[in-house]
């Protein structure tokens, strides 16, 4: 398996992003950022992944893979679609994506390179990426109390319509079910803790996965990510870890860039609050380099104790 595709999934928050960028410093991956995402950027790139992203976290099994295993095998082959890319996006920035995305493409399938796939959005079909795709699969699990304080920062919600109206995914994943008294509801905290409740269900009855603590993970970075390296078939160097290490040691904070899981930029995103997620940055990463340490410590910022006790409940935590 060492010549496996990569996915880093998880929930939006999780630290999937920066995950898969401690995991792309050994330089023998190339980084691909959410392809299921329905957003452009950074999804709807066709030269990326050949397929219509129609729902996030889009369900995909065997039943419905006539579309989608062609493209992905695509994508995991590194194999970039210029001229569907140029046809669909062609704005300045769309451009510059395209040469930096082609570019690495092209030249990581001339140096024997594997793609990873940073995509929270295939958190539900994490099954299916492992046995079709071959994928070596690690799936992020943040503290619950963490997660929903980052979405709440944010101000996301999650439309649960989006899940529920993918039957093939209620068929194989019942859990979910259970989310349809939360239809239409304002209540944003029931909301983003039911939907880490069933992620969590469904993750750990997947046997394909590697279930990852988002917490063990920052905690102690070097001997976490020697674990993930071992098993993703990546060979741990000096480099590498001098590269972890420098990315994960506490030192002067940006304003504004935040402390959560990846720092997804919190500070920068409030206009478009509920609106859905957001990026910033050419790759669209939520990445960026943290003292890990000190994101645990900051993790429940914004929460009252009152709250924090809800969340443990809903969350059977």
């Amino acid at each position: 398996m060492s010549g496996a595709p990569v996915l880093v999934t998880g929930l939006p928050r999780s630290g999937t992003s920066w995950t898969g960028k401690m995991l792309a410093a050994g330089g023998e991956l190339v980084y691909v950022n959410e392809p299921l995402n329905p957003e452009h950027p950074p999804g709807r790139c066709p030269g990326v992944l050949a397929a219509r992203v129609t729902h996030r976290f889009q369900y995909i099994c065997d039943d419905n893979a006539g579309q989608w295993l062609p493209a992905f095998r695509d994508t995991v082959a590194l194999r970039y679609r210029w001229a569907a890319e140029l046809r669909a996006n062609h704005a300045p920035y769309d451009l510059a994506r395209l040469l930096r995305y082609g570019a690495a493409f092209t030249w990581g399938r001339l140096t024997g390179r594997r793609a990873l796939l940073d995509d929270p959005f295939a958190v539900l079909s994490a099954g299916w990426f492992a046995r079709r795709l071959g994928c070596r699969v690690i799936a992020l699990v943040r503290d619950p109390v963490s997660f929903v304080a980052s979405w709440q920062r944010l101000g996301w919600t999650v439309y649960f319509h989006e899940l529920l109206e993918q039957p093939l995914l209620v068929r194989d994943h019942p859990e979910l079910l259970e989310l349809r008294a939360l239809v239409g509801s304002q209540d944003r905290i029931a909301k983003a803790a039911a939907l880490w409740r069933v992620t969590r269900a469904i993750l750990e009855r997947t046997p394909e996965v590697l279930l990852t603590s988002y917490e063990s993970l920052a905690a102690d970075p070097i001997a976490g990510f020697r674990r993930l390296y071992a098993y993703a078939g990546l060979r741990w160097t000096p480099s590498a870890e001098s590269r972890v290490l420098r990315a994960c040691r506490p030192g002067p904070r940006t304003p504004g860039t935040g402390t959560g899981a990846g720092t997804r930029a919190e500070a920068g995103t409030r206009a478009g609050a509920g609106a859905g997620f957001a990026w910033s940055g050419l790759s669209r990463t939520a990445y960026r380099p943290m003292d890990s340490r000190r994101a645990l410590a900051d993790g429940a910022r914004g929460l009252t104790p009152e709250e924090i006790t809800r969340i443990r409940a809903l969350t059977r935590t």
